[in-house]
């Protein structure tokens, strides 16, 4: 087997195609395409990783009014950044996020260094991929992508054996991306090559008859378009339990717990979590005594890349607490700080009037 597959076309036979179909059927109005400085480029490329575009457009205008360039993002609290990326989930990337706009400014004076590729794609959460996107649609200058979309059409196109997660299988895609990657029309072409795979080369259900290359795809002469790419080698996902504590007071608010910064939900505020219900109540005891419990809620399953996590609400009141603690806040759900939350505690506080408790009035 040779390390990459022969191109089914001429480089510029292949930009000819992909730039024609994209004048006429390609994306030309996403808001990230306005005004394309290598911030807004960076911001929805981090976005856009494993997330359609659909919901990102709100995310990434409402990101874009309360940071609208780097030193603000720079500047802003982690808090504010998760709160802003509150329900597109991989919360790692808003973390990155922040964490690469303070390298810019601390390291770079506050502007990419988009000379280098390799500088670029060393900074948090950027990587090749993302560092030629934002080089292209920014400068239009030649970089290479290869993301998910651009990874599922070139497999088809060539029926590249393998899951692409593979690095053999890699190297092979990034040398096809390379082959084709034009020198002229840089934005276009990185956004046409995006484009083909969200809106015809579809995971699921690719709408080869609308296809420009179809005439010339290995994987459709041979019917074969759902057998690529290969999916990665599945292991059974294995499942853990936890209890979050509802804890009110009498004014109705709900004890929230920071999570430590890596890891599960790393930086958002979570409900207190504890392995059984034995967990709970010894921690209600030492840290809140006369708490009383209610009834506990519905177990429900969040699913994460790698395992099933089992939660269940357990409300209660409380009866007193010695310290909240740093780490800790009271959250009001009528006037709610502006923190990020993970998805299902997001969904919990959104669902407390189901939680009845007999609370005393407040003071």
């Amino acid at each position: 087997m040779t390390d990459t597959p022969t191109p089914v076309l001429a480089p510029a036979t292949f930009q000819q195609r992909l730039l024609d179909w994209f004048d006429q059927h390609g994306r030309h109005d996403l808001p990230w395409q306005q005004d394309r400085t290598p911030y807004r480029v960076w911001v929805s490329e981090i976005m856009l990783q494993q997330t359609q575009v659909t919901t990102v457009i709100p995310y990434f205008e409402r990101f874009m009014a309360r940071c609208p360039d780097l030193r603000r993002l720079a500047a802003a609290d982690q808090d504010e950044v998760l709160h802003l990326w509150t329900g597109l989930g991989y919360y790692a990337r808003g973390r990155n996020l922040h964490k690469a706009a303070r390298v810019v400014v601390e390291e770079h004076g506050g502007a990419f260094p988009l000379h280098s590729l390799d500088e670029m794609a060393a900074l948090p959460g950027i990587g090749r991929s993302t560092a030629g996107a934002i080089i292209a649609q920014s400068q239009g200058r030649r970089a290479v992508i290869l993301d998910g979309n651009v990874k599922r059409s070139l497999t088809r196109l060539h029926a590249v054996a393998g899951w692409p997660g593979r690095p053999a299988v890699e190297r092979r895609l990034w040398a096809l991306a390379d082959h084709y990657t034009p020198d002229h029309r840089l934005a276009d072409y990185t956004q046409a090559m995006m484009d083909l795979g969200a809106t015809l080369c579809r995971r699921g259900t690719p709408e080869c008859g609308r296809c420009p290359f179809s005439d010339v795809c290995v994987a459709h002469a041979r019917g074969q378009e759902r057998r690529f790419p290969e999916s990665k080698p599945k292991k059974a996902l294995p499942t853990r339990t936890t209890r979050m504590l509802l804890l009110r007071d009498a004014r109705g608010r709900v004890l929230l717990e920071q999570r430590p910064s890596s890891g599960l939900w790393g930086g958002l505020w979570s409900l207190p979590q504890f392995d059984d219900a034995l967990a709970l109540e010894a921690w209600l005891d030492t840290h809140a005594p006369g708490s009383r419990l209610d009834a506990p809620g519905a177990s429900f399953t969040h699913v994460f890349s790698h395992f099933r996590l089992e939660i269940t609400p357990q409300p209660a009141r409380i009866g007193s607490l010695d310290s909240i603690g740093e780490a800790r806040r009271w959250y009001d759900p009528d006037n709610p700080d502006a923190v990020g939350l993970a998805a299902p505690v997001k969904a919990l506080l959104a669902s407390l009037a189901t939680f009845t408790l007999d609370m005393p009035p407040g003071p």
